[in-house]
């Protein structure tokens, strides 16, 4: 029987262990590992089985009004597979997330206007603080079109809506650079899906784990950055 040595234990005792049982180790870890580098290909799957709901839009307009005044979780990431899933219907789609999250930010901006005392104890403890202070920094010297970016962009667009009202910027302004902004982003995102098609699918069934990872990734960058801010 083949033997390895293994190392030493604190003792200073080595441990003497069979080369079978060490390969069907390695081999258990490694299906784990793979298991959990793909459980993003699950989450995709199961997305794409919601978008076909008969309730889809509905819950798609729900996340995008939560999402524009305290729920983290992006309106994207049920648009896609929707319009994925139904391409004839991606600007109608595009339009129903458009509207609920203009909505949903002027909720948020009624709570930066009438309750900001009562939240700022909790806003500053919580990792959203560092986005605030740079939202109040971005008013103060874009104004309005801070709005526009923070709408069109991957920034936290809730904390400027917050901000928008804690800093009682005009509603108009707000309300128009809000539209523009959150439409321009999400009928880009329903334009990818419904040209992609099928196609474009696949290709994210294909590399739906890499691209996770990659936002998880970009994510943590992005928290590091605000926090040495």
């Amino acid at each position: 029987m083949n033997v390895s040595h293994a190392g030493c234990i604190g003792s200073g005792l080595c441990r003497i262990i069979p080369a079978s049982f060490r390969l069907q180790a390695k081999a258990r870890m490694t299906d784990r590992v793979e298991v959990f580098l793909k459980i993003f290909s699950p989450l995709y799957r199961r997305a794409m089985l919601w978008a076909r709901h008969p309730r889809a839009p509905w819950y798609l307009g729900g996340m995008s009004f939560v999402e524009s005044s305290f729920f983290p979780v992006p309106p994207d990431v049920m648009l896609a597979p929707m319009c994925l899933a139904s391409p004839r219907k991606a600007w109608y789609f595009a339009l129903i997330t458009s509207i609920a999250s203009v909505l949903g930010g002027l909720f948020g901006y009624a709570i930066g206007y009438f309750a900001l005392d009562l939240l700022l104890p909790w806003l500053q403890q919580s990792s959203y603080w560092p986005a605030y202070q740079t939202a109040v920094a971005w008013f103060e010297r874009w104004g309005v079109w801070a709005v526009f970016i923070a709408g069109f962009s991957p920034i936290p667009y809730k904390v400027f809506t917050i901000a928008a009202g804690a800093l009682s910027m005009a509603l108009l302004p707000f309300t128009l650079a809000s539209f523009v902004g959150r439409g321009l982003r999400f009928f880009l995102v329903a334009g990818l899906m419904a040209w992609g098609g099928e196609r474009m699918e696949a290709v994210l069934h294909s590399y739906v784990d890499r691209l996770g990872w990659a936002t998880v990734a970009l994510l943590a960058l992005a928290g590091l950055w605000y926090g040495m801010g």
